[in-house]
């Protein structure tokens, strides 16, 4: 008789111990998607995207936020010649990628008149947003330009490239996400 109350004894507590263990799990037994904690926000590869306005060329206010939609963000200067070697490629992505990827290119402390006649002179079509108080490459930490980020659909950036950054190096980047 006793032997047969510490097996029941012995039973009970495992069924407890596995009850208690499958409550402590993430909904996997239920098939499930297991919850992910919010990414911390940031401007490194990992962290989640900083919210940010600034004014378009045109005068129009944009606000840059992860918005479903993978985004590509590119801070340079019309004097800056890496910056103006990587324009051509940049132009050809936003218009190849445009409807599919957010891009934009924030142009950092430099007025819009001299910023708007740089892309007319060169015929660039891409958005460019004025930073011209450069709060927003602080905001970033910009400490060179040119400076690239890809930011994927959840707002997380998944790359950052200090240097000129071509447009097969995006696509390699885009098919990676």
């Amino acid at each position: 008789m006793p032997k047969r109350l510490i097996i029941l004894a012995v039973a009970v507590i495992c069924m407890t111990v596995a009850m208690g263990f499958v409550a402590m799990q993430p909904d996997s037994f239920s098939g499930a998607e297991p919850q992910k904690p919010p990414a911390e926000t940031g401007v490194t590869v990992g962290k989640a995207l900083p919210e940010f306005t600034l004014p378009a060329l045109d005068g129009r206010q944009v606000t840059v936020a992860p918005a479903g939609q993978i985004l590509v963000l590119n801070f340079w200067a019309t004097w800056c010649p890496p910056c103006r070697q990587e324009m051509p490629e940049l132009d050809k992505f936003a218009e190849q990628y445009n409807g599919k990827v957010e891009f934009h290119a924030v142009n950092i402390q430099e007025p819009g008149d001299k910023v708007a006649a740089f892309m007319a002179q060169n015929k660039y079509t891409m958005s460019v947003l004025s930073d011209t108080e450069g709060e927003v490459a602080k905001l970033f930490r910009i400490n060179a330009i040119p400076t690239t980020l890809v930011v994927d659909k959840q707002g997380i950036i998944k790359y950052r490239k200090s240097g000129p950054v071509t447009l097969a190096e995006l696509e390699g980047v885009l098919n990676g996400l």
